[in-house]
């Protein structure tokens, strides 16, 4: 289960609140690795019994209120270490849009269509995400990597921008692979249903790495 290094990830760039590192995780790593705030909440206090953050409160709001700020322990860096140092564990795919697809033959008069089309639809705003992070990354004006920057010798910023990037890299190829895929299963509707007339047709895939440079 990766929530709990990535939350530490996320703490090791300096103190954060629950509420905070909920906000941060949502607009950062939330984009790598989804998780509700329904469980991210529930993560730090485990992780604080176990010792691997500390936790103090600090005031928020009036009235003398407080609510609790959480910063990495020793053994929680050690345990961002040992994250890196686990063979990654893959589990046999289940992907439902291939599935689908691989049964197209019993879908109704255009429903196969709208299934590809809504395919495209979301790893086009899946792309759109990962490029937007990238230029924030690359610009270095993402608030979560300016503050993994202030804690960092200057000598280390241009490898920790370098890997940021590397992995919404992942995600662009990703989603274009997917888009190209979709794409391709259209032409074969059109095929099988002798041109398709009338259909929808989706507008040409620009080239996603001419996207991202702009």
């Amino acid at each position: 289960m990766s929530l709990r290094p990535a939350l530490l990830a996320l703490i090791s760039a300096g103190p954060l609140t629950g509420y905070d590192a909920a906000k941060r995780f949502g607009a950062s790593v939330g984009h790598l690795w989804n998780a509700p705030d329904s469980q991210i909440y529930p993560a730090l206090r485990r992780m604080q019994k176990e010792g691997l953050l500390e936790a103090r409160e600090v005031p928020w709001g009036r009235k003398h209120a407080t609510k609790t700020e959480y910063s990495i322990t020793p053994a929680g860096r050690l345990a961002l270490a040992e994250w890196q140092s686990t063979p990654l564990s893959y589990t046999a795919e289940r992907d439902q849009a291939h599935l689908l697809a691989a049964y197209f033959e019993w879908a109704p008069a255009g429903e196969a269509r709208r299934r590809l089309l809504e395919h495209i639809e979301n790893y086009e705003a899946v792309r759109e995400i990962a490029e937007h992070q990238m230029r924030d990354i690359r610009e270095r004006t993402s608030p979560t990597l300016q503050q993994r920057l202030a804690v960092s010798p200057p000598e280390e910023w241009d490898r920790i921008v370098a890997f940021k990037l590397f992995a919404y890299e992942g995600k662009v190829d990703r989603a274009t692979a997917e888009i190209a895929w979709a794409r391709r299963g259209l032409a074969l509707l059109d095929e099988q249903e002798g041109g398709g007339e009338g259909s929808p047709r989706p507008s040409p895939d620009p080239d996603p790495r001419g996207a991202m440079g702009q």
